[in-house]
């Protein structure tokens, strides 16, 4: 299995627009940081979790030419926005694009982009096909994966386990039976925003907490927020095995 990062920041990504902060004036590339998303590539079928705005810069940076589907883990728009750009897979592939996620995903999917789902398409606007999925493990190809259900804050979240890794973002509660589905997972991705409490994110040192619990050989955080700090000066403050995700971290299993 291939794992790479494609983003690693928050909804306003980072730098933010208009701000002078020393982690936004970073020339550290790994404090460069687009909207959350990461690719799969595994059994001869690759998928993406999440299609936020920055989806079309994503898919060229990482030269992506072939997708099967795009896993949505919930419907806010930096997860959601680049779900246009599936058309040039649409093109190449001369098939509809696979959108995962649970119903209530689907219907903003539709409500966000209606005229992809309309009688008279318009020539060339997306074409997408929807597949509900709920708390049970489900198919992509040749993946299998189960969902791990979460709040982020009253919003229901889903992440998911892919054979030895877990991908979790944007939730700070879940339930300790959800928790322990990613026990056992060689490498795990995780969120957190900031140091500071946050109504709908895991802080640094709760999101650290539960990697020292499930103890993957690798932990990683992701939607990282400009208020984290410098990636060189957060590292040290984690344990070994768990450090800042980064755009363009690849990880083999």
């Amino acid at each position: 299995m291939h794992i790479t990062v494609l983003g690693s920041g928050t909804s306003q990504g980072v730098p933010v627009v208009g701000c002078a902060c020393r982690v936004c004036k970073s020339n550290d590339s790994r404090d460069k940081r687009l909207r959350t998303s990461v690719l799969v590539e595994a059994a001869g079928t690759t998928i993406v979790i999440d299609a936020g705005p920055d989806f079309r810069q994503q898919m060229l940076r990482a030269d992506v030419r072939k997708l099967d589907a795009v896993v949505i883990t919930h419907n806010h728009k930096d997860h959601t926005g680049g779900l246009d750009d599936v058309r040039a897979y649409n093109w190449i592939q001369k098939k509809p694009m696979d959108i995962f996620g649970r119903e209530s995903v689907l219907e903003a999917i539709k409500n966000e982009f209606p005229y992809a789902f309309g009688k008279d398409r318009y020539p060339g606007v997306p074409d997408i096909r929807l597949h509900p999925i709920e708390n049970k493990a489900f198919r992509v190809g040749d993946l299998e994966l189960t969902p791990i259900d979460a709040l982020h804050h009253r919003m229901p979240v889903f992440g998911f386990r892919i054979g030895d890794f877990s991908y979790l973002t944007d939730a700070n509660q879940l339930e300790p039976g959800e928790l322990d589905k990613m026990k056992g997972s060689r490498v795990i991705i995780i969120n957190a925003l900031r140091k500071e409490k946050h109504i709908s994110h895991f802080t640094l040192d709760e999101a650290a907490d539960i990697l020292q619990y499930l103890q993957p050989e690798r932990g990683y955080i992701t939607h990282v927020s400009h208020q984290m700090g410098l990636s060189k000066e957060v590292n040290p403050l984690l344990p070994e095995h768990i450090a800042l995700a980064y755009d363009g971290l690849k990880i083999r299993l």
